[in-house]
């Protein structure tokens, strides 16, 4: 039974705490939609986003309204684009970032992802134009979000691929820079990535994915941060990591609530519940500010890492016994730009981004929203993605990398979009050449722990 003081607590973590559901999103396969007439592909599309999504907004504020849960944004995923794209040889792909974004207006989403390639272990018909064609696609539309798969713990790194996406990454900023270079900030490049994450920028409907799903990401940083703070200092690491798995599944049912309704309401199966610690810029919303009440002085102290471990660990044990299907990412976010604390830390010198790649080896995803000087050379944004793609894969988990290449700025200053992209300063690199290595190609072997049949 749901006694007085449950009910008053979770009133209280949304009210006070910033507890939020962070996006409903619904998984779409457009794999019935392929044809080598890229109009009629385009066409069969927008009819399958906009009846299968017709609801998605409404049923999403119904819920809002009736059960007081906060709902931040609706979003769609649906299958690499890439793979449409494979039928129509010499077509202008834009063409389907220009339905989906037609789509996304029409049933009133926040963001469509999806417009995607996975070329881990090669580029198959299609994937190369649909990775060249991103820049322009997301320099033409607001709601669409790309990803590009680039390396697996299984297949190795697609070298070719990391050299050709930090020529990408460069590109998008540039096409989009009297927008604050935003082209960047909608466009991922991961290692492992998962089939059923439901966070931008790097969703997409895998496909081992049902015809439509619903998923679900709830966020709670601030939530644990006050139970944290309310804990005291004196508290022992055992009693933090305990506190923070009872917290984290009071955060995850809520989630589960709020997917059984949405998929019921809307005949469609549920998916998987995404328990990740997704921050804001918002104060009181900061996985930094928990690592900070940990006992650090400041994200980015000597101690971050650990700290994160602890919290992941926590997050993902608590959250998996509040669902029966948990997936997707899981765990916490460390986007420097969207949060709060990171910011600061970034601002103030006490957060590097060689820091950020030591904490990416701990965390659920990667070097995430982080903007960089201008003038840094494709190989280099190219380096950065290889060294991240190489913890993900030796590791096996998902990393990722999402930088922004501020046009024209240099370090200290900043880019701000607002949202819950927010903002934040440029941050330096170590710009010392990685070009002939990036520029041998071929594949970057898979390593031992790949042979586990």
């Amino acid at each position: 039974m749901i006694n007085t003081k449950d009910i008053l607590e979770t009133i209280s973590m949304i009210q006070d705490e910033n507890l939020d559901i962070r996006t409903v999103t619904m998984g779409i396969s457009l794999l019935d939609c392929i044809d080598s007439d890229i109009d009629k592909a385009c066409d069969k599309v927008y009819k399958k986003i906009t009846t299968y999504a017709a609801n998605l907004v409404p049923v999403c504020k119904d819920i809002e309204t009736q059960y007081g849960i906060p709902i931040i944004n609706k979003r769609i995923s649906v299958t690499p684009i890439a793979m449409l794209a494979a039928a129509c040889p010499n077509a202008d792909l834009v063409k389907f970032a220009l339905t989906l974004e037609k789509a996304s207006r029409t049933v009133g989403v926040d963001f469509i992802g999806g417009y995607s390639a996975l070329v881990q272990k090669g580029f198959a018909h299609g994937d190369r134009e649909l990775i060249e064609s991103i820049p322009e696609a997301l320099a033409q539309t607001q709601h669409i979000c790309a990803s590009v798969n680039i390396g697996s713990t299984k297949a190795g790194i697609n070298m070719d691929a990391v050299k050709l996406m930090g020529q990408v990454v460069r590109r998008a900023a540039e096409l989009t820079k009297d927008q604050e270079c935003i082209g960047a900030a909608k466009l991922v490049v991961f290692c492992n990535a998962p089939e059923d994450n439901p966070f931008m920028a790097g969703a997409f409907h895998g496909v081992g994915e049902a015809d439509c799903v619903i998923n679900v990401g709830v966020s709670g940083p601030g939530v644990v941060r006050a139970a944290l703070h309310k804990l005291g200092k004196e508290a022992s690491i055992t009693e933090v990591a305990d506190l923070i798995k009872k917290t984290s599944f009071k955060i995850t049912r809520m989630g589960q609530l709020v997917a059984r309704e949405a998929s019921s309401r809307l005949g469609v199966e549920a998916g998987i519940v995404d328990l990740s610690l997704a921050p804001t810029p918002a104060i009181g919303d900061s996985v930094a500010h928990i690592l900070e009440e940990m006992g650090l002085e400041s994200c980015g102290a000597a101690g971050t890492t650990a700290c994160l471990a602890l919290l992941n660990d926590a997050v993902k044990k608590g959250g998996v016994m509040a669902s029966s299907h948990v997936g997707g990412l899981s765990g916490a976010f460390i986007p420097v730009t969207e949060d709060a604390g990171m910011i600061d830390a970034a601002r103030s010198g006490a957060l590097t981004i060689e820091k950020l790649e030591a904490m990416t080896a701990v965390c659920s995803v990667g070097l995430d929203m982080i903007n960089i000087p201008g003038d840094t050379p494709a190989e280099v944004i190219s380096g950065i993605i290889a060294d991240e793609a190489a913890i993900g894969m030796v590791n096996s988990k998902t990393t990722a990398v999402r930088v922004i290449p501020a046009i024209g700025k240099g370090i200290g200053e900043e880019l701000n979009w607002g949202g819950l992209l927010g903002g934040g300063p440029v941050m330096a690199v170590n710009k010392h050449s990685p070009a002939v290595f990036i520029n041998r190609g071929g594949r970057l072997p898979a390593p031992l722990q790949s042979l586990k049949n």
